[in-house]
């Protein structure tokens, strides 16, 4: 979830030529009712955000679905602390792809492990 289109559209471009499948949306109220409607394994979620920042978004999610990982990615250097420990994982927009994908791919994984442990 980003409010930035020109963004979101190159990192979702970008998973999916890994083989992801990717759903996204531009504010917190459609990521919530997507979070809630679909089967999702991985939530990329931005931090600055119109009606609703990426900590409420977070927040409200883990309540729906604790075991899903959440990666937040931010322009922000300098989040709160309360917001990085709703996160699985926190990177800057400012990273190289490669950090980006690793990330995707490390919690995926954990995730994978976790539900194989169930």
């Amino acid at each position: 979830m980003d409010d930035e289109a020109v963004g979101l559209a190159v990192r979702k471009a970008v998973l999916e030529s890994q083989g992801y499948c990717v759903v996204t949306a531009q504010n917190g109220r459609d990521a919530l009712a997507l979070f809630s409607a679909e089967p999702i394994d991985l939530v990329i979620l931005d931090y600055k955000m119109p009606e609703m920042n990426g900590d409420i978004v977070a927040e409200r999610m883990k309540r729906l679905k604790p075991f899903v990982p959440i990666l937040m990615l931010s322009a922000y250097v300098d989040l709160p602390r309360e917001t990085l420990e709703l996160v699985d994982r926190y990177i800057t927009k400012g990273d190289a792809v490669s950090f980006l994908l690793e990330a995707v791919a490390d919690l995926l994984s954990v995730k994978h492990l976790r539900s194989e442990a169930i």
